[in-house]
């Protein structure tokens, strides 16, 4: 069976897509036979991302290694069981299609509850919920009391996923590995992400989860998404040398992937 890395987060703008996609590509590089999903529906952020890497590729006629992306089968009421969802039928097919293929396969959840969503959380091996390092986007993991700064319960959000962990447990599956990725962490306002780092570490002993350090906000990524390439790919398409963005961002990446530390993986990106 495939490992399965979901990326979930119910808001949106957190950098969801370019996780997917850099985790994946970096799968890929390594010699993994990766596949992909995206959920979300409407946006198809991760999608597009990875046709725009095989349009580009095509036109330069170069090979990037990239993830197979699978896709949700249209069906209908007739091909349901008695009490089946669709949602949930049409997801099991996808993977299922994937599963003969791939070692990985890397699934992008819209930002938003939905039942595709629900579902995918309780089929991760590896969850991963990036999180723009703020308060604000906190507020998606956990209530806070504003007077006194400490937690005062689970959002929906970590009910969400403590009901996938349930369901996990028991259909006898092994526990999911939630990483919470503070991503886009600036050079400013040191306070505040001290609180917030605070904040983190107590909430990832309450309820069960590993925090790691994301992607800084830099240009390069959306400069990147419109020709589907990644970090890892700039030498390859004549980038001849680095500026020091772009150095540290590919080292960030390197320390994302020791820290989902996943079955198999050495890391040499």
């Amino acid at each position: 069976m495939p490992h399965i890395i979901v990326t979930g987060n119910e808001k949106g703008g957190s950098g969801k897509s370019t996780t997917c996609m850099h985790v994946a590509t970096a799968l890929s590089r390594m010699g993994h036979r990766v596949g992909a999903l995206d959920l979300d529906v409407r946006q198809r952020s991760f999608a597009r991302y990875v046709e725009n890497r095989l349009a580009f590729g095509a036109r330069r006629d170069i090979y990037l290694p990239t993830p197979l992306m699978g896709a949700l089968p249209d069906l209908s009421e007739a091909d349901l069981a008695p009490g089946e969802n669709i949602w949930d039928r049409r997801l099991g097919e996808a993977i299922r299609g994937l599963e003969p293929v791939t070692e990985f396969i890397v699934i992008d959840c819209p930002g938003s509850h939905t039942r595709l969503s629900q579902l995918a959380h309780s089929l991760a091996d590896t969850l991963i919920t990036p999180l723009n390092d703020s308060f604000v986007d906190f507020d998606m993991l956990a209530r806070i009391d504003g007077a006194t700064g400490r937690v005062t319960g689970p959002s929906v959000y970590s009910e969400m996923v403590w009901h996938a962990r349930q369901l996990r447990a028991e259909a006898g599956l092994k526990p999911i590995d939630w990483i919470v990725l503070r991503n886009r962490l600036g050079s400013q306002n040191m306070h505040n992400k001290r609180k917030v780092g605070t904040a983190l570490t107590d909430l990832a002993r309450r309820i069960g989860f590993r925090v790691a350090p994301g992607f800084s906000e830099r240009v390069v990524f959306r400069e990147l998404f419109p020709s589907g390439l990644t970090l890892l790919d700039l030498k390859d398409t004549g980038v001849t040398s680095l500026n020091l963005s772009n150095i540290a961002a590919r080292q960030e990446l390197r320390d994302l992937m020791k820290a989902l530390d996943l079955p198999g993986v050495s890391v040499t990106v």
